[in-house]
């Protein structure tokens, strides 16, 4: 589970309030979970209002006598750049608490409640006291939980002791698998249309982001010549950033496919595989499969395979996502963890177990079929626009991505800002995901939202035809 105010581009401005409140909290955190130091305890208090009275005279005179400088920021704050799905869906919930009625398709968050027994499973929890810290890497009876679903669907055996990590969310595991695989002076292949938070990861652990351009004819599939030849080119390349389904496309790599890809990575035995799999839940393919990488021949030992509950069974507030990988990296991903965050919601791990053991798979079934129905209402309804294509029809996840370039001269950031100001409709700006002249809408919302969001998006570009 992952967590994209304004659509203009971020990349010249300065850090906004939230990230230096976010690196902010992450240095409490940090010094909270230190041993305090005999010399700051032992320093004598004053009364309160001697104490009020000394910090006003002492701000009085610092102003007076020179102009306040702030203190400077991380420098790598200045390569990375805000979210658009979290700065549109901010800009949204502005706008709505000013009155305003928006329509939106920019968060991908599944519209249904979680299964009953789910939300039943945490009221238990911390009805019988599990509200306390767990291991770092999770409890032992949800990675157990996790081993067994992986083992019985997905073919692929971990053992729940030393190859899974339980984390935050499954963004978390994916920027702590990336921390673990690469570092300084490597470099990360992200085909593109990638998720935005993917290249801003790289950054982070101080990698190079390399583009790996798919195309749309391919329905944004990877071609595995083209990773191949990326590859001969690259050899500093250490990590292969792979999701799938995939977000913003929702294309889905078959069987085939990823086995081909395997082939290639063959040749590359430094290449580690981020196999980010947290839709393969939501398949539209006649048999609904979505193969795990790992399960591949001769890859188990390369890949990091990360996955949630947040898209499957729309636990997004539990924020609760896990990693499964041989034992070096889930160890690696472990010291990470417990430097940072430490574990889990006690009361989301045990919502979670109830996740893979206690919802049946008819529930998930129908959720299949039901995104199902959306995403072929708004296929339909983009048809019917003119000068609006989508080459290959999405199989997976709950996003379609199509081309309007047509419009704006292909400006999807000018179209998007004067769509949510014309028709208070929001999507987000195919740019921001490596697909110039594109959109994405997210249909995992109701049926009568998307109904208004399609007359809003016909009746606005008939408008500028």
């Amino acid at each position: 589970n992952r967590g994209d105010d304004t659509m203009t581009s971020a990349a010249s401005k300065s850090p906004s309030i939230k990230t230096r409140v976010s690196f902010l909290a992450t240095c409490i955190i940090a010094y909270s979970n230190t041993p305090s130091c005999s010399a700051f305890t032992s320093v004598p208090t004053q009364p309160a209002s001697s104490t009020r009275q000394s910090t006003v005279l002492l701000h009085e005179s610092a102003s007076t006598s020179h102009d306040v400088i702030d203190p400077p920021l991380n420098p790598l704050l200045s390569q990375i750049k805000p979210s658009k799905t979290v700065e549109v869906f901010s800009l949204v919930k502005q706008m709505e608490a000013d009155g305003e009625t928006v329509t939106s398709l920019c968060v991908g968050e599944p519209d249904f409640a979680p299964p009953q027994s789910v939300l039943d499973a945490a009221t238990q929890a911390m009805q019988n006291g599990q509200t306390r810290y767990t291991a770092v890497t999770g409890t032992a009876e949800l990675r157990a939980a996790i081993a067994k679903d992986l083992k019985e669907r997905k073919g692929v055996e971990y053992n729940p002791q030393t190859e899974i990590v339980v984390g935050n969310g499954a963004k978390q595991c994916v920027y702590q698998g990336l921390m673990a695989a690469c570092g300084e002076g490597d470099e990360v292949i992200i085909p593109a249309p990638y998720w935005p938070s993917y290249p801003e990861m790289a950054l982070l652990v101080g990698a190079k982001p390399v583009i790996l351009e798919t195309k749309v004819q391919d329905g944004y599939l990877i071609n595995p010549s083209d990773l191949d030849r990326c590859l001969s080119q690259h050899p500093k390349a250490k990590v292969l950033m792979l999701c799938n389904p995939s977000n913003p496309t929702g294309g889905v790599h078959s069987t085939e496919l990823l086995a081909e890809i395997a082939r290639v990575l063959q040749k590359y035995p430094q290449i580690v595989i981020l196999a980010d799999e947290i839709y393969e839940r939501l398949v539209y393919t006649s048999d609904g499969k979505c193969t795990s990488f790992a399960s591949l021949p001769d890859m188990f030992h390369r890949t990091i395979t990360l996955n949630g509950f947040s898209k499957s069974h729309a636990m997004t507030g539990f924020r609760l996502g896990y990693l499964a990988a041989p034992a070096r990296f889930a160890k690696a991903v472990a010291t990470l963890q417990g430097q940072i965050t430490s574990c889990a919601s006690s009361v989301s791990q045990a919502a979670g177990v109830a996740a893979l053991r206690d919802v049946g798979e008819e529930w998930l079934l129908s959720n299949v079929e039901i995104m199902k129905s959306k995403r072929d209402y708004v296929l339909g309804e983009l048809e019917k626009m003119k000068d609006v294509e989508v080459a290959v029809p999405p199989n997976g996840a709950f996003y379609v991505l199509p081309d309007v370039s047509k419009y704006y001269g292909g400006d999807d950031t000018q179209l998007c800002l004067d769509l949510l100001k014309e028709k208070k409709l929001a999507l987000v700006p195919g740019s921001s995901f490596g697909a110039e002249g594109t959109v994405r809408i997210s249909y995992a919302t109701s049926m009568e939202e998307l109904e208004v969001a399609m007359k809003k998006l016909r009746e606005f570009l008939e408008s500028k035809a």
